[in-house]
């Protein structure tokens, strides 16, 4: 690893003081004592994992890169994405996994977006300068039971495990690349639990304390045919990754001029 081309970028953190970080969706009132996440800012070395390409496991590091067959360009049209490219992304997942079934349940749209988010929407949001997973014990099996209710409690009852699938639309990444985490130089206590704060409903997902331990990667220039498989979940405990760090991060080596990013990021099921 200390041979792999790498950069040195600055990544957040969460501070671990004993209180779960939280994060408001909405204005909360005035006398609420805010803990966000995110404000351990450190420095660490991010490597380049293209010559380990094929080698890598979701099942240990916790995310894979692969070609990506599909063909479609049609981003900015919400019913293709549903009707075309969803099934692209569950046959990319099946093939990768060997998952019997695949569900995709939602999808978003990243770009560099302007500090004050008006134009965030529900499929269009900024990239996540922020490290965490996208599940924890709980909201995993919960979102299981969110999405398909009547077969829920049955398809919990074997293995299911969550993949984000993340691919550039149109042109390859030249800034605002994604850094995933070794999996195992993860430690349990690493993940903090952060709760998700809505109006009608509190969410959790992970976000993670610093440990000189972690051992960061990333693809630079991805090409718009390449596809990063990320496990976000897995139900088995027999010593499989299941929960894997990654965050965006502001890479020091982008030069001026450099193409804004804009990634899709589609979140599935997998049941085995």
């Amino acid at each position: 690893m200390s041979s792999l081309p790498k950069v040195r970028a600055t990544l957040n953190y969460t501070v671990d003081n004993g209180v779960a970080p939280d994060y408001y969706f909405y204005e909360p009132d005035p006398g609420v004592k805010l803990n966000p996440p995110g404000t351990d800012l450190r420095e660490v070395d991010i490597h380049d994992a293209w010559s380990l390409r094929d080698r890598l496991s979701a099942d240990r590091e916790g995310f894979e890169l692969h070609d990506f067959a599909g063909r479609f360009d049609q981003f900015d049209d919400e019913a293709s994405i549903r009707s075309v490219f969803y099934p692209q992304v569950v046959e990319f997942v099946k093939r990768h996994t060997g998952a019997k079934r695949v569900e995709v349940f939602d999808h978003t749209i990243r770009k560099r977006l302007p500090a004050d988010l008006k134009q965030q929407t529900e499929v269009q949001r900024p990239a996540v300068l922020l490290v965490h997973s996208d599940y924890t014990p709980r909201s995993g099996p919960q979102r299981v039971r969110d999405i398909v209710p009547d077969e829920a409690e049955a398809l919990l009852q074997r293995r299911v495990a969550f993949f984000n699938v993340w691919k550039p639309l149109y042109r390859q990444v030249e800034e605002l690349p994604l850094a995933m985490c070794d999996a195992r130089t993860e430690e349990p206590g690493d993940l903090l639990l952060m709760e998700l704060k809505y109006r009608e409903r509190t969410g959790e997902i992970y976000v993670m304390r610093y440990s000189p331990r972690h051992v960061w990667y990333y693809f630079p220039q991805m090409q718009a045919r390449h596809a990063l498989l990320l496990k976000t979940y897995d139900s088995e405990t027999d010593g499989r990754a299941r929960f894997m760090g990654h965050s965006a991060f502001e890479d020091p080596t982008t030069p001026p001029g450099a193409m804004k990013r804009e990634s899709i990021e589609l979140r599935t099921m997998a049941f085995f």
